[in-house]
């Protein structure tokens, strides 16, 4: 069966490598020179170790990675989302199955991924939303990963599903759509919040603190819009925000840390090297919180450093003062 991932970053690439193994995958990027360079070394420059097996096929085509794929992983960071749907859409095959590899929240629109994917190309191919606990870098050594597939077509999440028959790539179905997205939006807002604590020199208790209530607070706006529950408590909420939150390897955790320790977000996005989407998330998604009339004062906190550069002691300061109040989720 022909596959094809668009974009040929660490995730993506981590994608690619793994459906090799059973299927005739493309691995998509749109800089012809990137596409030469994967073919012949054979090695991303961000994946030590994971050698890129010689029947992939590296392409800065569009037309010849995408045409006649059965199912097309959309890997690109989340501000390419809809340019790239969009430029894959006249080449798409009837009856293929997109896949929403992509983590993120649209500005503007505020729309999840999958939405967006939605809209850039027609409701004839369903969208199964593919979000969980999975670094790339453990993805590409074939390190045993669980994830989940969210589709309200029930038989495109079960195809994505048995697509990673035989590897170390376990996926979970799920309806719903909504939770698992704003799960993998939003924990990487809380993943850069624990970065920052760190930063600051604080230890095990405060990132435990900010773990469960940015889980809290994620898990309130979802029960909002109409999520289910259970999700949060599953592989793409808790599971995905605590490996995001605690890892050395979360662009996310070292962006926080870098920012904690006195760069700005500009400085800590360079160094870090990498997208860091969980400063992308930032604004949409107090703007969703905030028209939903949900209270998420870490999310808060992240965006007064990030965009009103208020000082991360500060922040933290104005935190802990906020009115004693019962636990709740």
């Amino acid at each position: 069966m022909k596959l094809c991932v668009l974009g040929a970053g660490t995730w993506g690439t981590a994608l690619a490598i793994t459906l090799c193994q059973n299927h005739e995958v493309f691995l998509w990027t749109r800089d012809p020179l990137e596409a030469r360079t994967l073919s012949i070394n054979r090695q991303h420059p961000h994946l030590d170790k994971a050698k890129l097996p010689d029947e992939l096929l590296i392409t800065s085509d569009m037309k010849e990675a995408v045409g006649g794929a059965k199912a097309v992983f959309l890997a690109v960071p989340s501000v390419a989302v809809r340019e790239v749907s969009a430029l894959a859409a006249p080449y798409l095959k009837e009856g293929a199955v997109l896949v929403c590899a992509a983590k993120g929240l649209e500005p503007g629109s505020l729309f999840p991924m999958s939405s967006v994917i939605k809209e850039t190309t027609s409701d004839k191919y369903p969208v199964v939303a593919f979000s969980g606990p999975t670094h790339a870098e453990e993805v590409a050594k074939q390190q045993p990963s669980l994830i989940v597939a969210a589709s309200k077509n029930t038989e495109a999440a079960e195809l994505v599903q048995q697509l990673f028959l035989s590897t170390a790539v376990r996926p979970y179905t799920s309806e719903d759509v909504i939770g698992v997205e704003l799960c993998g939006a939003l924990k990487n807002i809380i993943a850069l919040s624990c970065g920052i604590a760190t930063g600051l020199g604080y230890g095990d208790n405060t990132r435990a603190a900010l773990i469960t209530r940015g889980m809290a607070e994620i898990t309130r706006l979802g029960r909002e819009m109409g999520a289910d529950e259970r999700t949060f408590f599953g592989l793409a909420g808790i599971g995905d925000l605590i490996v995001t939150a605690t890892s050395s390897l979360s662009r996310n955790n070292q962006a926080g840390k870098l920012i904690g320790q006195g760069l700005s977000p500009k400085e800590a996005i360079d160094k870090v090297g990498m997208v860091v989407e969980g400063i992308n998330a930032l604004a949409p998604a107090v703007k969703l919180a905030q028209e939903h009339g949900v209270d998420t004062p870490i999310m808060n906190a992240a965006y007064a450093i990030i965009y009103n550069s208020e000082k991360p002691l500060e922040a933290v300061e104005a935190l802990l003062s906020r009115e004693m109040k019962a636990e709740d989720l």
